[in-house]
């Protein structure tokens, strides 16, 4: 509960920030007319442009100085090209959505990942990166508060004259930071992640690169002041650094309006037009600019992969390019709504306007100013299913940013929008393979902050508009006035249409049957997977037979994911079952968004290697838990040297009266009575319970569902374990093992055995032998911290666990060793995630510390 109040307080206290921005933006500019500001930003020089254009570039390129010394502190090197690519298209994409270091941190989870680094490796880069942003942020403004310490506006009403008690504060903590990594020599633990302390000389460039950093950001909006301003730039960025720390603060997307209000009311040495205009260059210099860039970037990298003429590096940018396409696509697109908002929302040229209506009619202008703004609306919208990959979102995006460039020169010849929508829709054309869900938009859920998004975006457009016509009174004729200079009705109309068009989407989504989050399976769901598990070639599907996992079903029904919760974790058991890829895609999609409807992580327990790619697109962490044993049948045999001790024990366990039998499932019930006496016999003599969810328990039902192996000794059942049996006869395996004590002491291997040649002769292709928790991990310098704790677990765990027993057991039957993956959140939830998985194997907390 407490996660869901911020969930929602966080974007409502950033709204009402904005609000409150919005209402200073209108108090300093009262006495301005929109126009005044126009024509400031056409008194801006081209080389205060090119050199504002300059310094973005030379901005960007040292922000990828983070990331570089990043990798050079986790000590695991990669290509300086992967680490540029990630940092500009990480701070190009946070820069204009907001909440900056989370949204970055989660690109970098998703490249990173891609490229090797473990989880903990890059939980240590962003920690890295976060330090030398703030660093930069200390240093930067401690020295420019100190040596131009600028007077607070009244207006913020704090306790302090001035900024230079704050600037010691940020250049004490500089120095402590310094003295900390010259004295302590021992890591930090963080939540169980282990945070080693840079070396000095690495702290020294960390504190460079963010100062220089801030600085040259700084300078981007110094060169566009006018030149006879009589402002130094120390003053200057200490202006510009206590507006984007205070926007960061708020947690408003962008900074946008609070960046801008407080930079408006700090420096009166410029006219306050003049300053207006300039901050919308410097937002679309130094934010819009490298957005589009990147955009454009994804958008090239799909036309010549399709046009075969990649090289390495253009290799490499499609591998992160699948990762990152939809959010970039969906910023930009967001982006493009904006402009057409923002466009209905202010006059047209004068000089386009008569020309144009020399060629159009008036009433096609009107209506093309009208659908003009509902096109951006509808934009606004479908950005969101862009990043959640639908293909109607894909088609719609399309369609919209056309139609918008259509409009645009349509409603005042505005060829610079239209070429930009253009651009836009260039860029989304070639990437038609990365939206492949099938879903309705409505009801796709909307993340708190995306809704905030479009509030804001609606909210600057409102403002802009009235801004813009505050001198034109107000009549009831205005709605209702046609004209060529009617813009403000022409605002007015398209204010209504906008509203109404989002109200009906809101309600249209509020109004939709709520899904229920479905509980334990009833018996007519038992038969229902039963039917999907009967065309399943995994056999580890029949797990979903024991009822203790609650089943999500596709809408066919030809598919499912099995699934638990304990805590935030809803853990899903392999991979879905049934159905075609595409199909398994929506599922795996449906199911993260029940448990952001609960607001749950969505988690992966023992995943295949061959679909990993899968889970990947939803921007979740893969570590390796062990891996999985499947014997080829067609090559086994108890001929031959290799096999001498698999044939000694079958021959012996035969010799002292054991006989093997198959019990098909019309009869299992005749032996549930002495089935039953050797689990409970079973429990009792290894001092332990049942355990769940991936182990199979004895439950009557479960066990009539298969058929059932079972060795008898002189005459007695003694042994017995459910077989699996997969689909198109690919696999057999087993799940529940029970025997009793007094049974002979090879009766094991001789059940596996006779079930192996069993397999063979009925002509199954694989027999699963199940997964070896910690198997193939290496514990080598450079390998993840997960790799290294497993493998050390692996070898010194035999007091806890018999990790390397089991491994030998299952490799003298020569099987071929396939990987198991968790796939899942990463970063700080790693260590509760695992936890709640141990959790529900083992039956609950006491089971994770007794047997």
């Amino acid at each position: 509960m407490k996660s869901v109040r911020l969930t929602f307080l966080m974007p409502l206290l950033a709204l009402t920030l904005f609000g409150g921005a919005l209402w200073m933006l209108h108090h300093a500019l009262r006495a301005f007319h929109y126009h005044d500001i126009l024509r400031q930003l056409h008194s801006l020089s081209p080389l205060q442009i090119l050199s504002a254009l300059a310094l973005t570039a030379l901005s960007y390129l040292i922000m990828t100085g983070y990331d570089r010394l990043a990798t050079l502190y986790i000590e695991h090197p990669l290509a300086a090209a992967k680490v540029a690519l990630t940092s500009f298209i990480s701070y190009a994409f946070s820069n204009n959505i907001g909440l900056s270091l989370l949204a970055a941190g989660s690109i970098r989870y998703r490249l990173y990942s891609t490229w090797g680094l473990s989880t903990e490796e890059i939980a240590r880069v962003i920690s890295f990166t976060v330090a030398t942003f703030w660093l930069g942020v200390c240093t930067a403004g401690g020295l420019a508060f100190v040596i131009e310490p600028l007077a607070i506006p009244a207006v913020l009403d704090l306790p302090l004259g001035t900024v230079r008690p704050l600037g010691l504060f940020f250049l004490l903590l500089v120095a402590g930071y310094l003295i900390v990594i010259m004295i302590r020599k021992t890591p930090f633990l963080v939540a169980g992640w282990q945070f080693s302390l840079p070396k000095p000389r690495l702290a020294l460039a960390q504190i460079l690169v963010g100062t220089l950093d801030w600085i040259i950001a700084g300078s981007v909006l110094y060169v566009l002041l006018p030149p006879a301003t009589s402002l130094s730039l120390f003053h200057l960025l200490g202006i510009y650094l206590l507006a984007q720390i205070v926007s960061l603060i708020s947690h408003v997307p962008g900074g946008l309006g609070v960046f801008e209000s407080l930079i408006l009311v700090s420096m009166p040495e410029v006219p306050l037009d003049t300053l207006a205009g300039i901050l919308l260059v410097y937002r679309s210099i130094y934010y819009l600019f490298p957005l589009a860039v990147a955009t454009l970037l994804l958008g090239g990298i799909e036309f010549f992969r399709k046009r075969a003429l990649a090289g390495r590096i253009m290799r490499v940018a499609v591998r992160w390019g699948v990762a990152l396409t939809p959010q970039l696509l969906a910023a930009s697109t967001l982006a493009g709504g904006a402009i057409l908002l923002f466009s209905g929302a202010t006059p047209g040229v004068p000089g386009r306007l008569h020309w144009l209506h020399a060629i159009v009619p008036l009433p096609v202008l009107e209506i093309s100013h009208f659908f003009g703004s509902l096109v951006g609306a509808g934009l606004l919208l479908v950005a969101w299913g862009l990043q959640r990959r639908l293909d109607a979102a894909y088609l719609l995006s399309a369609a919209l940013l056309a139609s918008g460039s259509l409009f645009s020169l349509l409603k005042g010849a505005d060829y610079e929008e239209a070429m930009l929508l253009g651009l836009m829709l260039m860029a989304l054309l070639p990437c038609r393979r990365h939206f492949y869900r099938r879903t309705s938009l409505v009801n796709e859920p909307f993340s708190a902050g995306w809704s905030l998004m479009i509030l804001l975006v609606m909210g600057c457009s409102l403002w802009l508009g009235f801004f813009v016509y505050k001198h034109v009174d107000y009549s009831h004729d205005l709605w209702w006035h046609f004209a060529l200079t009617g813009d403000a009705p022409r605002f007015l109309r398209a204010l209504v249409g906008t509203t109404t068009l989002l109200l009906l989407f809101a309600g249209a989504k509020l109004l939709r049957p709520l899904r229920q989050i479905p509980g334990l399976p009833r018996a007519a769901e038992i038969e229902k997977a039963k039917a999907v598990i009967a065309t399943s070639v995994e056999t580890f599907a029949n797990l979903a037979l024991l009822g203790d996992k609650t089943l999500l079903f596709n809408d066919s029904g030809t598919a499912f994911i099995m699934y638990a919760v304990e805590g935030r974790s809803w853990v899903a058991l392999g991979d879905p079952i049934g159905g075609p890829r595409r199909e398994q895609q929506e599922l795996i999609w449906r199911f993260r968004e029940v448990c952001e409807r609960a607001e749950g992580w969505p988690v992966f327990y023992e995943i295949s290697h061959n679909t990993t790619y899968l889970y990947l697109d939803l921007g979740l962490t893969l570590i390796k838990l062990g891996e999985e044993a499947k014997v080829p049948l067609a090559q086994f045999s108890l001929e031959g040297k290799a096999r001498s001790g698999l044939r000694y024990s079958h021959r012996r366990a035969e010799k002292e009266g054991c006989s093997f039998e198959i019990i098909d499932t019309s009869k299992v019930s005749q032996l549930m009575p002495e089935l039953q006496n050797i689990s409970d016999t079973w429990l009792s003599g290894k001092n332990t319970k049942e355990k769940g969810f991936s182990l199979g328990f004895f439950q009557p039902d479960y066990l009539r569902a298969n058929p059932v192996a079972v060795v008898r000794y002189k005459g007695t059942l003694v042994a017995f374990a459910n077989v699996w049996l997969g689909a198109q006869q690919e696999e057999v395996s087993i799940d529940l093992m029970r025997f009793l004590p007094g049974a002979p002491h090879a009766t094991m291997d001789y059940l596996f055995i006779s079930l192996i040649l069993w397999g063979k002769q009925q002509g199954y292709h694989w027999f699963n032998l199940g997964m070896a928790p910690l198997a193939g991990l290496e514990n080598r310098p450079h390998a993840p911290l997960w790799h290294r704790v497993g493998a050390m677990v692996y070898q010194h765990g035999e007091h806890f666990y018999n990790f390397q027993g089991l491994r030998a057991y299952k490799e003298k039957f020569d099987p071929i060793w396939e990987p198991r993956y968790l796939a899942s959140p990463g970063g700080m939830a790693l260590p509760r995630i695992l936890t709640n998985i141990a959790t529900l194997i083992s039956g609950g907390a006491q089971g994770i510390l007794g047997k």
